[in-house]
């Protein structure tokens, strides 16, 4: 998937953490709900201006970020 589109990166918003389309709500809050045992269905219940292609850029964007890492150590 390429999450480019979706992912976005402003220094002056959220301390430059990757948001999500420009919102104020991060990467890391996607994957802090899914790993407090939130399913996807209910993230996007109780976030509705979330979708499932934001989800699923969240899941690209940290494997990316995760290859970058592996090959840099």
């Amino acid at each position: 998937m390429d999450y480019s589109q979706i992912i976005t990166v402003e220094p002056g918003k959220m301390g430059g953490k990757p948001c999500i389309r420009g919102m104020r709500f991060t990467v890391y809050d996607v994957m802090d709900y899914l790993a407090g045992g939130m399913s996807i269905e209910q993230l996007l219940q109780d976030f509705p201006y979330l979708t499932r292609d934001d989800v699923l850029a969240t899941f690209a964007y940290l494997a990316d970020v995760d290859r970058r890492i592996s090959r840099a150590a």
